[in-house]
């Protein structure tokens, strides 16, 4: 009679395949950025662009720029962002122009998010502003 010797500690899969099934199954949590773009998205914004500015600013990472096509409509999708963002446990810091409503900011800690009127967009230019590539900026500030 031969004496088997059983191997301590658990049992390994043998392919990956199943390895992957056996893992607890993680949900990758969505970050405030793209929950206000969801909720952007969801009331139909305009002409929605997302900007990085890391290392141009401290003051966000991200800014989120988009339209609405009367001042109802930015109001509508600001308090889209609001709701969506808080229902993600999410507190928006701040609030902004919702009672003109042609110029709408949300403040979201390390995202900004305007949401404007499109003539009051092509006023101000923030893509321009805040879209600024390193060369960019060492030219302008000569």
């Amino acid at each position: 009679m031969t004496a088997t010797r059983k191997k301590s500690g658990t049992s390994k899969p043998k392919n990956a395949k199943t390895a992957r099934a056996a893992a607890p199954k993680r949900r990758k949590s969505k970050g405030v950025a793209d929950i206000a773009l969801e909720a952007i998205e969801d009331m139909k914004g305009v002409n929605v662009k997302v900007v990085d500015v890391r290392g141009v600013t401290d003051i966000a990472d991200t800014m989120i720029i988009a339209s609405g096509t009367s001042d109802r409509h930015v109001r509508s999708i600001a308090g889209r962002v609001v709701e969506k963002c808080k229902a993600a446990g999410h507190q928006p810091l701040g609030v902004e122009g919702e009672r003109e409503g042609e110029w709408v900011l949300v403040d979201l800690q390390d995202v900004i998010v305007h949401l404007m009127l499109p003539r009051i967009r092509e006023f101000y230019g923030l893509e321009k502003l805040w879209d600024l590539r390193p060369r960019q900026r060492e030219a302008s500030a000569v």
